[in-house]
């Protein structure tokens, strides 16, 4: 079985690029699962489910999703083999730009909008600049000018991926993303004891564990202080 990580902010498209590479790899007779991780909510199990894609869904609630998926993944792995699928996929929003979801040796694909802004490449932390791939959707709303300034964006922040152009409406370049995430050679038994690509992010403080009264004296454990200069009193 073949494992991909995909991973994105919200709203970026990811759920609709799924959906289209499933198509594309299913003319191939490659049967392919669904996990898709948020936070509060998500109905896009109910997407995956009538494109009759096995799917499973889990919620972090107040944990940071990632460290929530890092917690599941081995278990994830286990269901998709038990399923007999040729690939899994994971989904999961980068609600903070700075998540890190991909493992080592697995592929990691991010999904980002032209319409987040042209500087949105540079905010978006390891969840672009560790990724093999990198969609960018929406390009059928903005110019072609705008589409080779944001893609050149992309380019500088993670000059060793594979950049491309998918239309999650239509599914124009959705195959050619299809050939690229399997490899029928690959055969992925396990993810216990692989290394994640860059360390998650990080907070044990008071407010980690449930603390809502704001002020100095209510803060402890990894607490960091902006520098606001001498002008400060």
């Amino acid at each position: 079985m073949n494992l991909v990580v995909f991973s994105g902010p919200p709203s970026s498209g990811k759920t609709s690029i799924i959906l289209k590479t499933i198509d594309a790899l299913k003319q191939r007779d490659i049967s392919v699962g669904v996990v898709k991780f948020d936070c509060l909510y998500t109905d896009d199990d109910e997407l995956y489910e009538k494109a009759g894609v096995p799917v499973k869904k889990g919620l972090s609630g107040a944990l940071c999703p990632d460290h929530f998926f890092a917690s599941n993944i081995e278990e994830v792995v286990q269901w998709g083999r038990s399923m007999g699928l040729d690939m899994l996929i994971t989904e999961s929003a980068g609600l903070c730009n700075r998540c890190s979801p991909y493992i080592k040796e697995i592929k990691g694909v991010c999904v980002i909008d032209n319409l987040s802004g042209i500087n949105t490449p540079k905010k978006i932390g390891p969840m672009l600049k560790s990724a093999d791939m990198v969609v960018i959707t929406k390009g059928d709303i903005v110019s072609q000018a705008e589409r080779e300034v944001f893609a050149s964006r992309v380019n500088s922040v993670n000059p060793k991926a594979i950049t491309m152009h998918i239309n999650g409406l239509t599914g124009q370049g959705a195959y050619e993303l299809s050939t690229l995430l399997y490899d029928k050679e690959k055969d992925i038994e396990t993810v216990q004891g692989m290394e994640l690509r860059f360390p998650m992010p990080s907070a044990m403080c008071s407010y980690c564990l449930g603390e809502t009264r704001i002020g100095e004296a209510y803060q402890m454990g990894n607490v960091r202080k902006m520098d606001l200069g001498d002008d400060y009193a």
